[in-house]
């Protein structure tokens, strides 16, 4: 399914409320992004209860019900759930995860809004959600027919519209502080093999476990509730970040030179979460090219290479990282170079 156009969380919900209400719509994207509550979301925007299906889950009798005999003649009678006698929204969740058999079973409820002689109430929406195969989750491919019945769009998740969210739902301070620090690192790709992935879904198990711990958790159940819910490098910097936190290292006054790089051994991993959020800060701040440099631009760059030249003397693998491009993005070649010029030892290492 072509994913080259997708929608943030604030322009799904104006998409089916435009949209939805006239034709079902199915929704695309990785686990753990919110997707399932941003249809209760719309739903209760609209008045409407939702009656959520989790189409793994799903026998065919789920949808049709079982035959019943009256006057001589058979009918299928559908579940209470579904059967309803006023509008409502239904939520097919996992749909393309379910069998042939259920998909079947769906194509006349999603397009003629009809089970058996049970017929939707008018002013009910359908909405159907599902992970792609790319995300390592139990997906089954959809028939054309299916495909061809809804309306598709795919959800990307956005650290604004998530941390909007946060605020206002009680999102540990921790967490929503780091996402701030690091907005690339609230959803990562899940990974092939087992292993935790980060996702809008885990930073908020994280966040709801360490609000069970009265006063600040010590860092090593930090590190253990971490390591438990998101990516395990994030969560290794998330640990450091906590650790900052409780520790005088700031890294804008690193920046200011009003203090230095940590370079203690027992403070590594500091210094590996503050060279990473100095990297992030730069391919923030740092234009394209230099002629775009306002003032307190020119003025960051000369005590950014300033810091990066006491950060090479303390760790040059540190250092090297900081420069060095990854799937976090790439500075800007006119930065590059110069910190070549002033520092070619960073040279050795760099894409």
């Amino acid at each position: 399914m072509n994913a080259n156009i997708s929608l943030t969380q604030t322009e799904l919900i104006d998409f089916l409320v435009h949209v939805a209400v006239v034709r079902p719509v199915f929704i695309w994207g990785a686990p753990g992004i919110g997707k399932s509550s941003l249809v209760e979301r719309f739903a209760r925007d609209a008045g409407l209860p939702c009656v959520s299906l989790l189409g793994s889950q799903l026998a065919p009798e789920d949808l049709i019900g079982v035959p019943q005999i009256l006057d001589g003649t058979s009918r299928f009678c559908p579940p209470r759930t579904i059967a309803r006698a006023d509008p409502y929204c239904l939520f097919l969740d996992e749909l393309n995860a379910c069998s042939h058999e259920i998909q079947k079973a769906f194509y006349s409820l999603i397009h003629d809004r009809r089970l058996g002689e049970y017929e939707l109430p008018r002013g009910s929406v359908v909405i159907g959600a599902g992970n792609r195969a790319q995300d390592s989750a139990i997906v089954r491919p959809m028939s054309s027919a299916l495909i061809n019945r809804m309306v598709h769009v795919h959800l990307r998740v956005s650290h604004r519209d998530w941390l909007d969210w946060a605020r206002g739902n009680n999102v540990h301070p921790l967490v929503v502080e780091y996402i701030q620090t690091r907005p690339d690192h609230l959803w990562t790709q899940p990974p092939k093999h087992e292993d935790t992935f980060s996702s809008p879904r885990s930073w908020h198990m994280l966040s709801d476990s360490l609000h069970e711990y009265s006063g600040e958790p010590p860092e090593s159940v930090v590190e253990v509730l971490a390591h438990g819910t998101i990516s395990p490098d994030h969560a290794t910097q998330f640990k450091a970040f906590v650790k900052q936190k409780r520790s005088r290292f700031r890294l804008s006054a690193i920046l200011d030179g009003e203090m230095q790089w940590p370079h203690e051994p027992q403070d590594r991993d500091l210094l590996y979460f503050l060279s990473q959020a100095f990297r992030a800060q730069l391919l923030k701040e740092l234009p394209e090219h230099r002629e775009s440099l306002a003032g307190s631009q020119r003025e960051m760059v000369h005590r950014a290479k300033a810091a990066l030249r006491e950060l090479a003397a303390i760790s040059l693998e540190m250092a090297q990282m900081v420069v060095v491009s990854d799937t976090s993005g790439v500075l800007p070649n006119w930065f590059l170079a110069e910190v070549v010029r002033d520092l070619p030892r960073l040279a050795a290492r760099k894409e």
